[in-house]
């Protein structure tokens, strides 16, 4: 395709009828020259809002960035409605990436029951790969917003299902010859498939239901970004056994073969929650077939500890994500 905004040919054929996922409150949708989308609310609800590109990898792109939005929405206490889209692609594209791409997007909307509302697609040479940003939106009812910026001291903080999987997902397809130059053919496969966990808006449902104080779902920089996060916002202390931080021996195995810490390597899948009763929450989620642990404690003052055993670590500021060292 050439430099531009997308023919209307190619978007009526491989974007509008890609489409096939309907809400009620979406009063006005994507078509040709719609610049804008329209959503009707309850006298009690307001929306919520998220937005995210996708820059780390090309690799399954539509999925990876609806993923992330609806789990940024849904660690609001939200529930999603729609998404509008911004796709980039690069100069040379076919016109059968650009379908791809949006089939890999409504069989997300599909699985979460969103519409895609509206959005713009261009090819351009402002990018080397295909991008796309997504920007989410949610309605909650009032008063029942769920904050990263909630978590009190003594509350206890779990996490989710485990961390890296999002990472160790998108390594596995990227790097999949290096890998299988070390690792069997099923070790590989089980990699590339933990991106069927990227979802958070089932423990998000069932955590809000036990009563949570706050939640973040972990991206860039790894659980211990979100650590720092969930008290920096908060303005909390922690107390977190390092060991009782679930993480699979795939993504640990993968991490080692690139020299990259886990802790630290984009985890989307991964919920952390802080809640008063974290065993109940833990035991709801798990009754519902959702793996949590938890991790630790939330304290007084600033001191924002990692202990492992005897050791103890003081948590730092996030850093640049490890799967950059390795993309």
């Amino acid at each position: 395709m050439k430099v531009g905004k997308v023919p209307e040919s190619i978007l009526k054929r491989s974007v509008l009828r890609q489409i096939h996922t309907r809400r009620e409150e979406v009063r006005m949708g994507a078509g040709v020259g719609e610049d804008c989308a329209a959503v009707k609310l309850a006298e009690d609800e307001v929306f919520v809002v998220s937005t995210d590109p996708i820059t780390g990898t090309a690799a399954d792109i539509g999925r990876l960035s609806m993923h992330i939005t609806m789990n940024d929405l849904a660690s609001s206490g939200a529930e999603p409605v729609g998404v509008m889209l911004t796709v980039l692609l690069p100069e040379g594209s076919e016109e059968a990436d650009l379908k791809k791409i949006m089939g890999q997007v409504e069989e997300v909307c599909a699985e979460c029951q969103v519409q895609i509302m509206g959005g713009h697609t261009e090819v351009t040479r402002a990018v080397c790969q295909p991008l796309i940003n997504v920007c989410g939106v949610g309605k909650a009812k009032e008063g029942k917003l769920v904050t990263t910026s909630g978590a009190k001291p003594g509350d206890d903080i779990l996490a989710t299902k485990w961390i890296g999987l999002e990472g160790t997902s998108i390594l596995a397809k990227e790097k999949a010859e290096e890998l299988l130059g070390h690792y069997p053919d099923w070790f590989v496969e089980k990699a590339q498939g933990f991106d069927q966990y990227l979802s958070v808006l089932p423990e998000a449902e069932a955590a809000v239901q036990a009563g949570v104080s706050a939640m973040h779902d972990v991206t860039e920089g790894g659980i211990f970004g979100a650590l720092w996060e969930m008290a920096e916002s908060s303005g909390i202390g922690l107390e977190i056994d390092w060991k009782k931080i679930p993480v699979k021996q795939e993504t640990i195995e993968v991490c080692e073969f690139f020299q990259i810490n886990p802790y630290e390597l984009i985890s989307s899948g991964c919920m952390l929650i802080a809640a008063p009763d974290g065993n109940q929450v833990a035991w709801e989620l798990e009754r519902r077939g959702i793996h949590a642990v938890v991790i630790g404690k939330a304290t007084e003052g600033n001191d924002r500890l990692l202990w492992n055993g005897e050791e103890k670590r003081f948590l730092e500021p996030p850093k640049a994500d490890e799967l950059y060292k390795v993309l």
